[in-house]
């Protein structure tokens, strides 16, 4: 007897553009990216960006990532930034886990879900993992998982500072994140949080 696909029945994304989106920490996407280390072993990667002002904020690096440690990436930005009132994801198993709609729940944020099969619904991470991936992860032999997580954080720094983005007037991510924080009033963190 074939086994029924369990589907969550959570917030589902209608496709947006940029136009959509009007400040900083409306909504950021998350996804994992897969990579292998020289000794054969496969090691995932989190990347977490913020849709607006297309900041990579996080990515973390592992050989296992499940939902707790998913979990642990969005309080630690939510530490030194905030949390954004919704976050888009895919149907993978760490993000329909229940401690992570459960923390999200708790938090305030909505968790919102691509259809299955749907992947350019969640383009903007879609097409930043496609550059960490050419750039990145095919680009370098990563010898230890430390290496691995030291160039790939050196990789995401410099994407941040140091690259003028065309349709942000060709500033740096970071330059235009600045600007838009000058413009608008930003809540504070316990705000956020609670």
């Amino acid at each position: 007897m074939r086994k029924r696909k369990r589907r969550h029945s959570g917030e589902r994304v209608a496709p947006t553009t940029k136009a959509c989106l009007q400040r900083a920490d409306q909504r950021w996407a998350m996804d994992f990216v897969a990579d292998t280390l020289a000794q054969g072993r496969t090691f995932r990667v989190l990347t977490v960006i913020d849709e607006y002002t297309r900041e990579c904020l996080a990515i973390e690096t592992d050989t296992s990532l499940p939902g707790l440690r998913v979990i642990g990436v969005l309080e630690r930005l939510a530490q030194t930034r905030g949390l954004p009132e919704e976050i888009s994801v895919d149907h993978g198993p760490e993000f329909v886990c229940r401690s992570v709609r459960s923390w999200c729940e708790t938090q305030g944020v909505l968790l919102r879900y691509i259809e299955p099969g749907r992947p350019m619904q969640n383009g903007h991470i879609e097409s930043f993992n496609g550059r960490f991936r050419d750039e990145c992860l095919n680009a370098n032999w990563f010898i230890t998982l430390a290496n691995a997580r030291h160039q790939v954080e050196s990789w995401r720094t410099d994407y941040n500072r140091s690259r003028p983005h065309s349709a942000l007037g060709y500033q740096t991510l970071n330059e235009f994140a600045a600007l838009v924080a000058q413009r608008q009033p930003q809540p504070t963190i316990m705000g956020k949080l609670s």
